[in-house]
């Protein structure tokens, strides 16, 4: 392109071209913007000198300033003054940008009238700040409605250990047959109640102390090897009812550092709950295994069943909340929840993969502690 040509275009793009000499006076290099007479007493033409601040850029006085600063260090990007707003003869504001650059060792300051994109630069940014509006009032929504939940369980709980406490009375008294399987079953809907509410209860408070990022003590980090044989002795009597055989897999080095980072009563927490999933899904008869190796810097267990598996359509949404078996049990579809955020805060991962012959492995995995030499 010709020097002809980059004038007129330059002009067309309402840039205004100008060659430094030396402070505070510019030789205009291409043609005059239509823009520029708005400004000015005299009329400006290519190859006149002009005096900045003399004329009406006041405000290119500060950048100026930088801009020989940056022309000095011979840098070889461009400086930008950022927006700034003039005001014509007429009294219109015009709203501009000026960049220092280098071109061929000559120093240029272009400065361009901003039309369209000044208006759509404050358009995004207003947006930008309406949304930041509405992001925090959602939050503040959501931190309400958490608390009012909070409240709400805790208040349930509390009529529940009261309901519980007199079904518990009521075996001394002189039931019937039909009385006492009456009894079995609300002792046994009192108790699915109160551990949907202890799920609901651990998420509010996972999700808490999520968002304040609090740390885990590195004195106490739990062995998960303790932890996971601690479950299945806990586990055994319910797994007994169904004839389910829940063990600990075979050929497990006991004299590994089984240390991770996590804290203890959650950990135990989101063993439990998978324990209590493969349970759920097993048929009677069955055998639910539970495995841990070591998988770099990290311990990988895995919980296998014999069940009937997780439908295609679900496995995306498993790990969800309020994602709910095939059969939904009545829950609410919170414990695979409670343990993916648990697991993701401690930098773990969790995840779920059918086997072939029948049944699924839920499996996740846990940083060790860091072993010194």
């Amino acid at each position: 392109m010709n020097t002809s040509i980059t004038n007129d275009v330059l002009a067309a793009l309402n840039i205004l071209s100008l060659e430094y000499i030396n402070t505070g006076l510019f030789k205009i290099i291409a043609n005059t913007p239509d823009w520029l007479n708005q400004f000015c007493d005299r009329k400006l033409t290519s190859g006149m000198n002009i005096s900045i601040p003399e004329e009406k850029f006041c405000f290119l006085k500060n950048f100026l300033i930088d801009a020989e600063e940056f022309w000095l260090n011979n840098r070889s990007k461009k400086l930008s003054s950022g927006l700034w707003t003039e005001i014509d003869t007429n009294g219109q504001e015009y709203q501009f940008e000026a960049y220092a650059i280098f071109v061929n060792h000559r120093k240029v300051l272009l400065i361009e009238l901003l039309e369209e994109s000044y208006q759509d630069k404050q358009y995004l940014i207003q947006k930008g700040r309406e949304y930041e509006l509405i992001y925090y009032q959602l939050l503040k929504d959501n931190q309400k409605k958490d608390v009012l939940l909070h409240c709400i369980m805790h208040d349930i709980a509390g009529q529940l250990s009261a309901i519980n406490g007199c079904l518990s009375l009521l075996e001394y008294e002189n039931l019937t047959l039909k009385g006492k399987e009456y009894l079995e079953v609300g002792r046994q809907q009192c108790f699915k109640q109160q551990s949907l509410i202890k799920d609901i209860l651990d998420i509010f408070s996972t999700e808490v102390m999520s968002l304040e990022n609090s740390n885990i003590d590195i004195q106490e980090l739990p062995n998960i090897l303790n932890s996971i044989q601690e479950v299945i002795e806990f586990s055994k009597p319910s797994f007994s009812q169904k004839n389910i055989q829940l063990e600990l897999a075979n050929q497990i080095d006991t004299t590994i550092d089984w240390t991770v980072i996590a804290e203890k009563s959650r950990l135990d927490r989101v063993i439990s709950n998978l324990v209590e999933n493969a349970y759920r899904y097993s048929v009677q008869d069955s055998i639910v295994t539970i495995s841990l190796q070591l998988d770099g810097e990290y311990v990988l267990v895995n919980v296998d069943d014999r069940g009937s598996g997780v439908p295609p359509e679900l496995v995306k949404s498993l790990f969800q909340k309020f994602s709910q078996g095939k059969d939904k049990s009545g829950r609410a579809g919170l414990g695979l929840y409670f343990c993916r955020i648990t697991l993701e805060r401690w930098g773990g991962s969790i995840g779920y993969l059918p086997h072939p012959e029948g049944g699924s492995r839920f499996w996740f995995r846990l940083r060790r502690r860091a072993i010194r030499g």
